[in-house]
């Protein structure tokens, strides 16, 4: 009997194109040393930095290289001798920051600054779409950078950070702002935000249901305040009520309504959305002079055209000034306000996403597997990536992920 071991089997067409084999593994990616330069900021009211020394001691012990410019770190209670004696090199002339490879600020570039840059670098800063010219992004594209900003970066699980956590902390700030303002020494009502035995607390409206609504809420709740929510999204309500754990007034945004709960509101915070005021929600002037005098208005969403019609930019050396008795807060970058807390919220996102670039063989090769990232870059070696932005400025612009489709 023959050996069934030893009979040649038989296999059908194709199998070996089933049969499994070994597969290739990528070769792990080198690390990249990065050379990342923080300049002083320059624009007016802009305390923050992105990086405090104990971030750039994490780097620089990652093989990283730090270059800040003199003085940069001032506005935030942090002195040259922190950021060198934690391995930062501090650096006397400006165009030295702008010729390292990857640049880091709060502020978006000026014209000025985009003429110091060597060209093919990577920049990390805000963006302020509605602020942008056309001249300022075709001189970033005819200089090759990859531009990336802050609001539109995007985390795993699909949130803004930084725009999240300024929010967070803007809307915290607002109702220490509107309790020193509506204190008799500022101009208002001398009442106390928030309420004591025997006294009926103040009242608080805020416009909008977002992060910045939800930590206004939360912190004028825990003085004792009470608050009224307007939005026009039920989901954002619900969601409100969810975060803060307890039933509050709420409403969408019926005229009438609105007015009648400005009439007796201490306090008014605007936190709409460019989305909400997209729509042509805000407060009239009619419903402003029907406020009580010496109450507060504090726009949070003035960067974005304001939501109150008596809405004028301000500044944080001149934040106020009053209009039909009212008192109006309108300062676009409210958590410079408190700059070192800002400033270290800063540095919790860009550290973590610094160290990533720099291990994933950096930017160019690590915005190949990271989505967030790439939600963020409007320029991209010298395209323009952004729709928002090209249609802001009229510069044709393209699909980011098309540069990527055969990977």
């Amino acid at each position: 009997m023959a050996n069934l071991r030893d009979t040649p089997k038989k296999f059908p067409a194709g199998y070996e194109f089933y049969h499994p084999k070994e597969k290739l593994l990528e070769i792990e990616k080198g690390k990249k040393r990065l050379v990342i330069g923080l300049p002083r900021e320059d624009y007016k009211g802009e305390n923050r930095i992105c990086l405090t020394p104990l971030t750039v001691d994490m780097l620089v012990n990652n093989g990283h290289e730090i270059l800040i410019e003199e003085g940069a770190g001032l506005a935030s209670n942090y002195s040259d001798r922190e950021y060198s004696d934690n391995g930062a090199q501090i650096v006397r002339t400006r165009a030295e920051i702008y010729q390292c490879d990857l640049v880091l600020q709060i502020s978006p570039l000026s014209s000025d600054e985009i003429d110091m840059l060597k060209g093919n670098q990577v920049i990390m800063s805000a963006l302020h779409v509605n602020c942008q010219c056309a001249d300022d992004i075709r001189k970033l594209m005819q200089k090759k950078v990859t531009a990336i900003a802050f609001e539109y970066l995007k985390d795993r699980y699909d949130h803004f950070p930084v725009v999240r956590t300024m929010s967070e902390i803007s809307g915290v700030s607002a109702i220490m702002i509107a309790g020193e303002y509506l204190s008799k020494s500022k101009g208002g009502k001398g009442v106390l935000l928030g309420g004591v035995t025997g006294v009926s607390p103040t009242e608080v409206v805020i416009l909008g249901a977002g992060t910045a609504a939800e930590y206004a809420g939360r912190a004028a709740m825990g003085l004792g305040a009470t608050i009224k929510v307007f939005d026009n999204s039920m989901y954002r309500l619900r969601r409100l009520e969810d975060h803060l754990d307890q039933r509050i007034h709420t409403s969408t945004f019926h005229p009438s309504v609105l007015a009648k709960a400005l009439k007796s509101a201490d306090v008014v915070i605007g936190a709409l959305s460019y989305e909400n005021n997209h729509l042509g929600i805000f407060v009239t002037e009619d419903m402003i002079k029907g406020m009580k005098t010496g109450s507060v208005i504090i726009d949070l969403s003035i960067d974005q055209g304001g939501c109150f019609e008596t809405s004028e930019r301000t500044t944080h050396e001149n934040p106020v000034f009053t209009k039909h008795g009212v008192i109006h807060y309108c300062v676009p970058n409210l958590a410079s306000y408190v700059s070192r807390t800002a400033s270290i919220a800063m540095s919790n996102i860009c550290a973590p996403l610094l160290l990533h670039i720099g291990n994933n063989g950096g930017l160019h090769q690590f915005i190949k597997t990271d989505m967030g990232l790439r939600h963020g870059t409007y320029v991209y070696r010298g395209i323009l990536t952004n729709q928002t932005l090209g249609d802001c400025v009229g510069i044709l612009a393209k699909d980011i992920n098309l540069f990527f489709t055969s990977m």
